[in-house]
This record gives structure tokens, C-alpha cells and sequence, in this order.
């Protein structure tokens, strides 16, 4: 059923390709296309990245929402058998106090909004 799926997709996308690459020989059929890729770009391309942009917002707020979780020193994460070339040895390259903890613990307590 997925391969039936797959090859009528298949098919109707090469169509429309040879369509849109058949009328561009001539100087109608690229205005024809020109107005196509803009009006693609207006109606489709330009809504779905705001429609993207508003969703990650929102998950964004969603997410600093949620409380930190509790710290729980298992012998299988944050394991540190030589120092990190940088800084004191015991923060990771991008490290941030808030969210990653140390193997010790969380560096800042956790505030509430």
C-alpha cells in the first residue's frame, strides 16, 4: 500500500515537473512561471514559516513553564575521567548553570515565576 502511495506521488511530481519545464522555453510560459514560484512563495512558503515561528514561540513558553528536574547523582551520568581543556575542567564547552547540572548538582537554585 505504501509502495502504490509512494509511486502515484512519484508520478504526479515528475508530471508537473515536465509541465513546468515544457513551458519554459518561451517568454509566455516563463512569465507563467515566474508568477507560479511567486505565488507559491506568497500562499504557501511565506504563511508556513509563520505558522512555524509562532508554534516554536509558543512550545518556547511552554517549556520554561515546567520546573527544573530534581537532581539525582546516578553513577552513570557526568562521568569525568580527565578535566575539559577549558575553564576549570569540570564545565562542559557550553555549559549553562541553570540547566546542566555539575556532578555534584545544579550551581543555582532554581527561581519561580
Amino acid at each position: 500500500m505504501a509502495s502504490r502511495i509512494l509511486n502515484l506521488s512519484k508520478q504526479v511530481i515528475l508530471k508537473h515537473c515536465r509541465q513546468l519545464s515544457a513551458t519554459s522555453g518561451d517568454a509566455a510560459g516563463h512569465e507563467a512561471s515566474e508568477k507560479l514560484w511567486r505565488n507559491l512563495f506568497l500562499l504557501v512558503a511565506f504563511p508556513g514559516v509563520a505558522v512555524c515561528y509562532i508554534n516554536a514561540q509558543m512550545a518556547e513558553a511552554d517549556f520554561h513553564k515546567q520546573p527544573r528536574p530534581e537532581f539525582v547523582p546516578f553513577e552513570h551520568l557526568r562521568l569525568r575521567t580527565k578535566p575539559f581543556p577549558w575553564g576549570d575542567g569540570n564545565h562542559t564547552l557550553f555549559h549553562n548553570p541553570h540547566t546542566n547540572a555539575l556532578p555534584d548538582g545544579y550551581e543555582t537554585e532554581e527561581e519561580h515565576h
